[in-house]
């Protein structure tokens, strides 16, 4: 077909759930979409996956939770939320209403709080779930359950019986040893997709008060710093993975984007660049689509250099 007229499908299949395009705003930086209104074209994106949401209501961390860094951007906000009763109650409605698909990212410190979660989530109107465990197991002396492979399938497979009804994809953190074990430990335990990465474990100190900047002494670095990090852990998963990986990390522009499809992620998905330019999400989006154009590609996952 020639080139001029190929029209580009962007969509793709998520574990069942069909996404206009592959292009999600990630958790944690675009809060429930109303922070986002009139900034750009909600309606336009595949997905928005909502911050991390607990069974309880948190105030999250005291002190600085935000310190930027040369390329990137480092937090401490500690899950900050008003609860999943009270998101299904008084967001999901309005958020529903903005036309993308809604992810809901959960976490949780035990077991019993990631499945009491799970469990009012598999009634309420979402899509699908995205599993956090990044989180500290407090009865395991506050170890993130993604560290470990044997940590991480239990909570897999209870979030998995409680929410058998919701697709879930499952958050890795790169701070993991061995992510492959994870990844293959997560999908032997019931996940249906995988996303990745979440921000890296990092430090920072106030060089006048002589002590780390932030009250939790270790924060998350995101931003353009990790992308290459980032996209060779995409890259190295993709053969192993078995499920349909959503790639993230420092993407600021379309070919960031591009860069993690071709790598073999089905979806990308966008955090810390919207704060800068509220409307990149939008123009990732066309440049996805123009390029697959001149390329003469009809579906997204001909764009992956790795199943040629």
């Amino acid at each position: 077909m020639p080139k001029d007229t190929v029209k580009p499908d962007l969509s793709v299949n998520i574990a069942g759930v069909i996404l206009k395009n592959p292009v999600i705003a990630a958790s944690g930086t675009f809060g429930y979409g109303k922070e986002y209104h009139g900034l750009l074209d909600i309606s336009g994106l595949g997905a928005i996956c909502t911050k991390g949401l607990t069974i309880n209501p948190s105030p999250g961390n005291k002190g600085q939770r935000i310190h930027e860094t040369p390329s990137g951007l480092m937090n401490s906000i500690g899950l900050e939320n008003p609860g999943i009763s009270a998101f299904i109650e008084n967001e999901l409605p309005r958020l529903r209403k903005l036309g993308p698909a809604i992810i809901v990212n959960l976490s949780g410190s035990t077991l019993d709080e990631y499945a009491e979660g799970a469990a009012l989530l598999d009634k309420a109107d979402i899509d699908m779930i995205e599993l956090n465990i990044s989180c500290p197991n407090v009865k395991a002396g506050g170890m993130a359950f993604g560290l470990d492979p044997d940590a991480a399938a239990p909570v897999v497979k209870a979030v998995r019986r409680a929410a058998s009804s919701k697709p879930m994809i499952v958050k890795l953190t790169p701070n993991a040893k061995d992510l492959a074990a994870v990844a293959r430990s997560c999908v032997n335990a019931g996940a249906d997709a995988l996303s990745l990465v979440n921000t890296f474990k990092a430090l920072a100190i106030d060089t006048d008060k002589r002590k780390p900047l932030f009250e939790n002494i270790f924060a998350g670095l995101s931003g353009p710093a990790i992308r290459p990090i980032a996209l060779r852990m995409v890259w190295d998963l993709w053969e192993t993975a078995g499920v349909p990986i959503i790639g993230m990390g420092g993407i600021a522009s379309a070919d960031d984007a591009l860069e993690f499809l071709l790598a073999g992620a089905l979806a990308i998905q966008v955090g810390s660049a919207t704060f800068i330019h509220p409307p990149l999400m939008n123009e990732i989006i066309s440049g996805i689509a123009a390029y697959m154009k001149q390329k003469g590609m009809e579906k997204i996952k001909d764009l992956s250099i790795r199943s040629l």
